[in-house]
């Protein structure tokens, strides 16, 4: 079993960003930059962004942190993304999920510019995806696509279990792993809550991709010897003996799983530092005008 290391692998990834980044400044170029757009105070969603701040830090890039009350209305928030799609020195930027309930995801999503949506959650970009167009990828699912290629596991012709169907993570991975390309031309079968007999096909899965939400829903008795185990689930999960009083746990049980697999993502320290290194690589992608022109 080898552990693949989400951490270690954004360091390498944020080292050659940071020469990229050197290069274009070399040249005359200008900085990336990305803003992001945070409402409310989510603690998971302020973890998120103060990573992906110190992220553009390390990097070389320019950064631009937006806060605003939950109280903000809809036709206020778009107004900021208005404005954030006609600055020329935002490259990218973000709006944090999850919004306050009386805020449209949907018409926030919408609002962005396709050309600085560095998520790669607008439906231009999903399309251009699901097309095999340039495209920006969503971060999580470009993120498993690099640990896929670094640690050189090969998903040609590999049956690939995916659960979960969310537009951020289940469905754009299913796509992308049955691509023709690299990493690509996986048998794929996308699994959801209404899925019956789901073990059945989880121990079928030569690569398991498990997005569900659930803390430790996948256990050893449903993945077969030597499959490659993706865990996107971060849980958190109240123990009163941790110090902050919660443990962060992923949505399979690693302890039964793991001797299993050839390869497996630990929670944390896996998939979770990918995403913000896929942010990353969209807005440089943005800077130098590979998707768009």
């Amino acid at each position: 079993m080898q552990l693949i290391d989400g951490k270690q692998l954004a360091q390498t990834i944020k080292s050659e960003i940071a020469v990229q980044v050197q290069q274009i400044m070399d040249a005359g170029g200008s900085r990336p930059h990305l803003a992001a757009l945070l409402v409310g105070e989510d603690p998971a969603s302020e973890s998120y962004v103060r990573s992906k701040v110190k992220s553009c830090e390390q990097v070389g890039f320019e950064s631009t942190l937006i806060r605003k009350s939950s109280e903000i209305t809809q036709s206020e928030l778009l107004e900021i993304i208005d404005r954030l799609n006609e600055d020329d020195s935002i490259d990218g930027f973000i709006v944090q999920l999850p919004l306050p309930k009386h805020i449209n995801e949907e018409k926030v999503t919408l609002a962005i510019d396709p050309k600085k949506d560095v998520d790669g959650f607008h439906p231009m970009n999903f399309g251009r995806m699901a097309q095999g167009l340039p495209a920006y990828l969503p971060a999580t699912p470009f993120g498993i696509l690099q640990m896929l290629e670094r640690y050189n596991i090969e998903v040609e012709g590999k049956e690939c279990v995916v659960l979960g169907r969310s537009n951020i993570v289940g469905s754009p991975i299913s796509i992308l792993l049955s691509r023709k390309a690299t990493p690509g031309n996986a048998t794929v079968m996308l699994c959801h809550s209404r899925t019956v007999n789901l073990a059945a096909h989880t121990r079928n899965a030569d690569i398991l991709i498990v997005a569900l939400g659930r803390p430790e829903f996948i256990t050893g008795d449903m993945v077969k010897e030597g499959a490659v185990v993706i865990d996107v689930g971060i849980n958190r999960v109240d123990d009163e003996s941790a110090k902050r009083g919660y443990r962060l746990k992923g949505d399979v049980k690693f302890d039964e799983v793991a001797p299993k697999c050839s390869f497996i993502t630990p929670v944390p320290g896996g998939v979770g530092p990918m995403t913000v290194i896929s942010l990353l690589m969209n807005t440089l992608k943005a800077n130098q005008k590979e998707i768009y022109g």
